[in-house]
């Protein structure tokens, strides 16, 4: 049931999150970047707070310990806060796909963030490897250039590869926070301060909400990223983290791009370059490397359990004839 569930886990966030990508460039011709994101965590907040406080005792809700604290800032505001706004300020300037493609750089980030708070994760040379990898594929994706290193798309794709930074350094915290609290009980705490950060992101921006354009596809894109992209897949997400751990559970980001490109081709109209496309491959083998290291090391573990069992039985077999 292990199993299922994390699978169920990963799919919905997969999902939900792919999706964003689209809502967020349709919404983006309506609002604001950084007030479409507050808007979101508002939204977001309300629902999972009415969520948990349906679902969990008054003694599940309160946050104990020092842990508890660090891991609610952690999701609010590095996870949660700033990868979003980073993300939606520069999704107004590139595709969905190649937003989210850029994104899924965050499963090769977390193992260097792991190394350096996490005492029992080390990246072994294979792992170098499969972020070195990774790392080429983005390179695609991005299409560096330095005649537009200093200028034009190239900024806006280091905008959102920001916000990847942002993403897997607070999940890694999160994991070293080792926080008592449940994953939907902390997310419903980290939401307004993520919805705070944002509001005063868009304040100092000097974003206004008069700027707001309400139409059926805004109320649908606000609506789509704040309870389906937002409390909803910040339940299945935070839950997948404390189950595998943040170097297994970021590897949703690599399912989310595929998601995106079509979202993208389907309902918007984009297209998607063949560079891109190549990027996107390389970076992919970037984590089938990343994980045929985990899959070696369960079946080098399967097999001495199982190895250790057939000694069990059968010693304790012979010494009962005897």
């Amino acid at each position: 049931m292990g199993t299922y569930r994390r699978l169920a886990l990963f799919v919905l966030a997969s999902l939900f999150f792919g999706g964003t990508f689209v809502a967020a460039k349709a919404g983006l011709d309506y609002f604001p970047p950084l007030l479409f994101v507050a808007l979101r965590f508002d939204i977001a907040a309300i629902a999972l707070f009415g969520y948990v406080a349906a679902t969990k005792s008054r003694d599940a809700l309160r946050p104990r310990t020092l842990g508890d604290i660090v891991g609610i800032l952690a999701t609010g505001v590095f996870v949660i806060g700033l990868a979003n706004a980073f993300l939606f300020v520069g999704q107004e300037h590139v595709s969905s796909g190649v937003g989210s493609i850029i994104f899924s750089l965050n499963p090769i980030l977390t193992p260097v963030f792991a190394m350096v708070f996490l005492a029992d994760e080390r990246l072994s040379a294979r792992g170098a490897l499969g972020m070195l990898t990774g790392l080429v594929g983005v390179a695609l994706v991005v299409q560096i250039d330095p005649s537009n290193l200093l200028g034009g798309a190239a900024v806006w794709k280091g905008v959102v590869f920001l916000g990847a930074v942002s993403g897997a350094l607070g999940s890694v915290l999160i994991r070293w926070s080792d926080s008592s609290l449940s994953s939907s009980v902390r997310t419903a705490w980290a939401l307004p301060v993520s919805a705070v950060l944002t509001h005063g992101l868009s304040i100092v921006s000097g974003e206004s909400p008069a700027a707001v354009t309400w139409s059926p596809t805004a109320v649908v894109a606000l609506g789509y990223v704040g309870i389906f992209a937002g409390a909803m897949a910040y339940i299945a997400y935070f839950g997948l983290l404390d189950d595998v751990g943040p170097i297994h559970g970021n590897l949703v980001f690599y399912a989310v791009p595929i998601v995106a490109t079509l979202g993208g081709s389907a309902l918007l109209g984009e297209s998607i370059s063949t560079l891109t496309l190549v990027g996107f491959i390389v970076i992919f083998a970037g984590f089938a490397v990343l994980a045929s290291e985990s899959i070696v090391a369960e079946v080098s573990n399967a097999y001495a359990t199982l190895t250790a069992r057939w000694n069990v039985e059968n010693v304790g077999s012979a010494s009962q004839t005897e």
